[in-house]
């Protein structure tokens, strides 16, 4: 059975090829213009078997509406991936570098690849809401002046030349991916190494330091943490914490030993850590 995943962006963007790498490239992707309709989605029995939603990215570092989406959903971490992520120039056949007059791009896309556009100065970048959008849309109007920025997929989706391949600024660009389902639709990982928790601390002096003690006492890595405001407690934090461990007993231990020093607490996940795929 063909799985549905929702993605943010269109066909052809980042997630998909994020979302073929993980599950393979027999599924159907549901694209969706904003991440909260990626969430939506995901949750919605009737339309998906889950999503794929951007987290942090090694450059621009944490998409931090993304962590308000997931703690207030009642999604479950399945898995994650990180993607690097290659920006291509690309444009209809037949069209030469000479040719061309304007660039479409995601504002970050154009900003990736700064330092090759500044080449070409009397080029026009125009922002578009998508890479692969621009990528279409360049195909659909048949542009011969016309080149779009955007990833291998998007060009082989539309029928596009790839003129210039990677000219993004920082070749080492990585976006971590995670998979998302419904808790009813995750399966147990038994040889799981790492889970996503979130949690509260008692409003004193030192209970966080007491909590990242236990996690390192318990020879655990936190590999992230990161704080968001509670929006109803002025001045206080929630925080996210993905854990990585050698077996399941170790992650126990560490939830048991820090329940004097948090008042509240939601496990998103144990899953295997993400492969990196370059």
């Amino acid at each position: 059975m063909i799985k549905k995943i929702s993605i943010q962006g269109y066909e052809g963007s980042f997630h998909q090829v994020a979302a073929q790498h993980y599950l393979g490239k027999d599924i159907e992707v549901i694209p969706c213009a904003t991440f909260k309709e990626v969430v939506k989605i995901a949750a919605n029995t009737k339309e998906s078997d889950g999503g794929f939603m951007a987290i942090e990215n090694s450059i621009a570092g944490s998409i931090l509406p993304n962590y308000s989406l997931l703690r207030k959903s009642n999604l479950r971490i399945a898995g994650e991936i990180y993607l690097r992520i290659n920006q291509h120039l690309m444009a209809n056949p037949g069209v030469s570098l000479e040719d061309i007059r304007e660039v479409h791009s995601h504002p970050m896309a154009l900003l990736q690849c700064i330092d090759y556009l500044e080449k070409y100065p009397h080029w026009k970048l125009i922002e578009t809401e998508d890479t692969a959008l621009s990528a279409k849309y360049i195909h659909q109007h048949r542009h011969k002046h016309t080149a779009a920025i955007a990833g291998d997929l998007a060009a082989k989706i539309y029928g596009l030349d790839i003129i210039e391949r990677r000219i993004q600024s920082n070749k080492k660009n990585y976006t971590r991916f995670l998979y998302l389902q419904r808790a009813d639709a995750v399966h147990e990982i038994s040889d799981s190494n790492k889970a996503s928790i979130n949690f509260n601390v008692h409003h004193t002096i030192g209970s966080l330091a007491k909590v990242l003690t236990q996690v390192a006492e318990k020879k655990v890595n936190l590999s992230k943490l990161q704080s968001m405001p509670i929006p109803e407690k002025e001045w206080q934090y929630s925080f996210h914490a993905d854990l990585e461990y050698d077996t399941i007993e170790q992650f126990n231990e560490v939830l048991e030993s820090i329940q004097d020093y948090i008042t509240e607490i939601k496990v998103y996940g144990n899953y295997k850590k993400g492969e990196t795929i370059i």
